[in-house]
């Protein structure tokens, strides 16, 4: 066994990285925003629209992370397979965890910011 051949392509340690990094910023910096957007109680009526505004700011910021997750997955699959399969198949599943987290953040944004608003204390409220 070469020296090479021991261990993993940067690519995979690139995409596992990339995708961690993601999902703890998905976790840890835009879901607790949205849950606090779709309880909008919890929010003074005159800060809504700061709240959705920044909310809008950070999908961008989301959405690049996303392009520089899927940047490196795309690395990876170029890249000569065989190096480190086991690592280059955990990475790809990871990724796969990943963009369901992302995709399920995207209904959640979605269903937020295209309806204007959050939805209102009185409809919150069931008035």
């Amino acid at each position: 066994m070469t020296q090479s051949s021991r261990f993993s392509q940067p690519s995979d340690i690139c995409l596992l990285l990339r995708a961690h990094a993601e999902q703890r910023w998905l976790t840890s910096e835009l879901l607790p925003l949205v849950r606090e957007l779709e309880t909008p109680e919890q929010i003074p009526e005159e800060q809504l629209g700061a709240a959705l505004a920044y909310l809008e700011v950070m999908w961008v910021d989301a959405r690049r992370r996303a392009a520089e997750t899927e940047a490196a997955l795309e690395a990876l699959g170029t890249k000569a397979s065989g190096q480190s399969p086991v690592l280059s198949e955990k990475a790809r599943r990871y990724n796969a965890a990943v963009r369901r987290l992302r995709d399920s953040t995207d209904v959640r944004v979605r269903r937020i910011t295209h309806c204007g608003s959050p939805p209102s204390r009185r409809q919150h409220a069931g008035l």
